[in-house]
């Protein structure tokens, strides 16, 4: 099993910036990619960013590439996943879960892993 917890939402101003972070503890060795998701009140969830654990390879949605960049890094039995949010827009605003996925393609979309999610609220 892998438990993920997530941190560091908050209540911005739009063009703010935010730092998310999420801590993966437990089978992290099974993890290929770890990604961020996000939901906003009444839509469905929707893939934010991922990252390769092997090479280090990102992916973005169109909606956030250029202002959103994710990385990872470990720990002594910790996998760390962040999440850094810059110029955001009232949009933004959302529940943001951290993922893990066992699977190799990081365009794969499908996790087996979530957190509890971190409220991010944006306001004009």
């Amino acid at each position: 099993q892998v438990q993920l917890r997530e941190s560091g939402g908050g209540l911005v101003q739009a063009g703010d910036s935010l730092r998310l972070s999420c801590a993966a503890s437990g089978r992290t060795y099974n993890l290929y990619n770890m990604a961020w998701f996000r939901q906003a009140p009444g839509k469905e969830r929707e893939f934010v960013a991922a990252i390769s654990r092997s090479d280090g390879r990102t992916y973005y949605a169109d909606s956030v590439k250029d202002r959103f960049t994710i990385s990872r890094d470990n720990a002594k039995n910790t996998v760390y996943l962040h999440l850094q949010m810059n110029t955001l827009r009232p949009e933004d605003t959302a529940v943001y879960y951290c993922a893990g996925s066992t699977r190799l393609n990081i365009y794969d979309l499908t996790y087996d892993y979530w957190g509890q999610g971190t409220q991010v609220t944006v306001s004009s």
